[in-house]
């Protein structure tokens, strides 16, 4: 064969770099459809044979040169894109995050494609299935159903408006609709359709709203950016709760469609997504994108298409919307940038505010990271210089700041975790015709069952936690309380003991507080009064997000109960107290991060009070009321605090004045973890003495540990730590790089699991 090319490709699996098959110029290379020759484009996804099977793998590169001998190369089997799927900037881009974040390049891949593709299906997609009334079914009603046939019935009443119906569309009313539908499209009562996978929307009428002067000016600093030329810049826009950031974020995309540019606009809930795509389809009078775990297969894949062919400008998504190709992409926004779910913590542990700021650099483009009460580590970035600091610092309107206070509960009565004080304040708002919002970051209804009368708890079999009590509504036969066990790490449950394991005895005690339980006794204090619980447990079936914060927004609840779900983005005007019921938590904990989060929690869900003409009051109970943090917090305000943390970050040497990599391993038997970290722990201590005596380094690394995690033992494994620092993030790298080939090669690895997380968020 004369002058082979060669195929650099990233295949799923635990390979660095991408594999050598071979793209022999004299073989057809054929598409399942299509009987034609076909060329490998890099960017462009092709099926090779590994091993005993065919997998996908997308092209990084067309070679001359292999690395291993012609002989021992197998040819691509099958081409599945002629054009590519990401252009040199965005596998640019891929090839950085599999580097920095010291993960497979195959895997980095894979993360970056819809589930149908990474399936091998086309990356066209036409549109979907959709459902609707037959001329026959037309013709029918409810009463033509049996009323013994619940199911049925529910579902036919989906169909009584006469209007397509999609599955998401199903999905977002109804449960186990699917096989009720088989049922009614085999009597010819329904019908099926094909329609565009996002279909037209009908806009609300675009709002009149005038930016104020701070808005206007930091809508101007970004889009001055770019009227020179165009380059990267970092903007961090640090607005209280409640000072418009979104009409900022708005204003900007208006500009950037107006040239024709597209727009990534990253929020960290599914829940704030629908009503922030309504939001911003009203004030745009344009289709707006959607891309989270929410939706389904086909319309992930119809999101990720439009976007990438240009049919839509503006995508709105969650965390993995940051790896989606634009094909004209001009500004970048992330909205809470401070938020922890932007990290993911499992897999390929990327930071999607981090890849967010990298693609932006790399598109030439400027990129918005918001917040009211931005990280320690983008608030050190713009005091040194690397981003511009934008601030709001009024309520836009007439809205005015709470007031926030800190009620000592020390000695206080504290009935089912409140207070005599918040009690009183919670009685004079609803009578004004206020809302009240109690926050609790606990749901279920109590965190500990133990036995009265010998102290067992209901511990997790698998992880060293105990599990929360839920309580389901009505009796068992024997007129006890109903409900089940689970554990909120592994998500195992179980039923509800009639009797202790250990002693026998029926007396149980609930211990803690929980949102259900704070729940139910509220309806006791206030009989007369509508209380909506908004947790994990209330929202997890597909639209009960949206519909739960709909009834808040629309005031058709007196008192609303919830978990960190309602600090993020949601509107309610009508709430004027806010009570904050434990976060004591947050000052003692191992993890020196804890401070930082509360303090941001707190002013994040006081944010929720007081955002209309009502004034509002945010009472924070607390065993603690003289901490030297709480009372920088309350009296000078987020600045103040973050300021003074930094401080403390700087003297620790802790980020962001230092660099960080986590190095995990778990194994079912107790010993596996901690042998292969300190086996690492050696190697890398080896490579690093000889760098040492070369003077190939710039600054000292520090090793700590290997460690137990603080929770030792989850879902059945056993879970060891060895931390990496240093002032030097090249020196940092450059060892992990070194080392992890021979981690996979090593026996002790096949005995454990075991990641690598950069810049970790989280110790537990």
């Amino acid at each position: 064969m004369q002058n082979p090319k060669i195929a650099k490709v990233a295949v799923p699996g635990p390979f660095l770099f991408p594999l050598d098959y071979l793209l022999d110029a004299e073989q057809d290379l054929l598409t399942t459809d299509c009987a034609t020759e076909i060329k490998a484009v890099v960017g462009g996804r092709v099926w090779v044979p590994f091993r005993n099977k065919k997998v996908i793998g997308m092209v990084m590169e067309i070679s001359e040169s292999a690395d291993y001998e012609l002989s021992k190369i197998k040819p691509i089997e099958e081409v599945i894109d002629i054009e590519p799927l990401f252009d040199a900037t965005q596998l640019g881009l891929l090839n950085w995050a599999s580097q920095y974040y010291h993960e497979p390049i195959g895997d980095v891949m894979l993360a970056a494609l819809p589930k149908r593709l990474r399936a091998g299906e086309n990356a066209e997609i036409s549109g979907m299935q959709y459902w609707q009334l037959s001329a026959e079914g037309r013709s029918k009603t409810l009463e033509d159903i049996s009323r013994r046939a619940l199911k049925q019935r529910r579902v036919f009443a989906q169909f009584l408006d006469q209007k397509l119906k999609s599955e998401s569309d199903l999905n977002a009313e109804l449960e186990n609709w699917r096989s009720a539908v088989k049922t009614f499209t085999e009597k010819g009562w329904l019908e099926t359709a094909h329609g565009p996978c996002l279909r037209e929307s009908n806009y609300a009428p675009a709002p009149n709203h005038t930016l104020n002067d701070a808005q206007k000016s930091a809508v101007d600093a970004v889009l001055e950016s770019q009227q020179i030329q165009k380059r990267f810049q970092a903007f961090l826009l640090e607005g209280i709760t409640g000072s418009g950031k979104t009409e900022v974020y708005l204003g900007m995309i208006e500009s950037m469609l107006k040239q024709g540019k597209q727009v990534l606009v990253l929020v960290p809930e599914i829940g704030l997504t629908p009503q922030m795509v309504s939001r911003f389809e009203a004030f745009l009078q344009t289709r707006v994108a959607a891309l989270h775990s929410n939706l389904n297969d086909s319309e992930r894949h119809c999101a990720w298409h439009l976007i990438r062919t240009g049919q839509i400008q503006v995508l709105l998504g969650t965390r993995s919307a940051v790896f989606t190709p634009f094909k004209n992409l001009g500004l970048c926004i992330i909205d809470e940038e401070h938020d922890l779910s932007y990290k993911q913590q499992e897999g390929f542990r990327y930071s999607a505010r981090d890849l967010m700021v990298q693609r932006a650099y790399r598109e030439q483009i400027p990129v918005v990271l918001g917040s009211a009460t931005p990280s320690l580590e983008t608030l050190h970035n713009a005091k040194t210089g690397r981003y511009t600091h934008l601030h709001l610092k009024q309520r836009a309107g007439v809205a005015k700041l709470p007031s926030l206070k800190l009620l000592d509960i020390r000695g206080e009565k504290i009935q089912e975790g409140v207070s005599r004080p918040l009690k009183t304040a919670m009685t004079q708002h609803l009578q004004a015709g206020g809302q009240a919002l109690l926050f609790l970051n606990r749901r279920g209804f109590s965190p500990v069952l133990m036995c009265h009368d010998c102290g067992w708890q209901a511990a997790c079999p698998s992880c060293d936690a105990n599990m929360t009590f839920h309580m389901i509504s009505g009796q068992n036969a024997d007129g006890t309380v109903a409900g089940y066990l689970q554990c909120h790490h592994c998500d195992e449950q179980m039923a509800k003991p009639h009797s202790c394991p250990s002693c026998a005895s029926e007396e149980f005690v609930n211990v803690g507080q929980g949102t259900e339980r704070l729940e139910e006794t509220i309806k006791e204090w206030f009989p007369d009064k509508k209380v909506l619980r908004i947790d994990r447990d209330t929202t997890r079936l597909k639209g009960s997000m949206a519909e739960l914060t709909g009834i808040a927004q629309r005031g058709e609840a007196d008192i609303l109960i919830g978990t960190q779900m309602l600090a993020k983005g949601h509107h309610f005007p009508n709430v004027t107290l806010v009570g904050l019921l434990d976060i004591d938590q947050g000052l003692f904990s191992a993890d020196f991060r804890a401070a930082e989060r509360m303090a941001q929690l707190i002013l994040q869900v006081s944010g929720r009070a007081g955002r209309a003409e009502k004034a509002g009051e945010v009472l924070i109970q607390t065993h603690h009321p003289d901490h030297p943090l709480l009372t920088t917090l309350i009296q000078q305000g987020y600045d103040a605090f973050a300021t003074k943390a930094l401080q403390e970050r700087q003297d620790a040497l802790l980020p962001p004045f230092k660099y960080q990599i986590l190095i995990r391993a778990e194994a079912t038997h107790p010993n596996d973890g901690m042998l292969f970290l300190e086996s690492l722990k050696a190697g890398l201590q080896n490579y690093w003495q000889q760098w040492q005596e070369a003077k190939m380094v710039e600054a000292d690394i520090d090793f700590w540990g290997p460690v137990s995690a603080p929770m030792l033992r989850r879902q059945g494994r056993y879970r060891y730590q060895l931390m990496l620092q240093s002032l030097n993030r090249g020196d940092l790298h450059r060892l992990i790089s070194e080392m992890q080939p021979h981690i996979y090669n090593s026996p002790l690895s096949r005995k454990v699991r075991w990641s690598i997380d950069v810049d970790p968020q989280e110790m537990y």
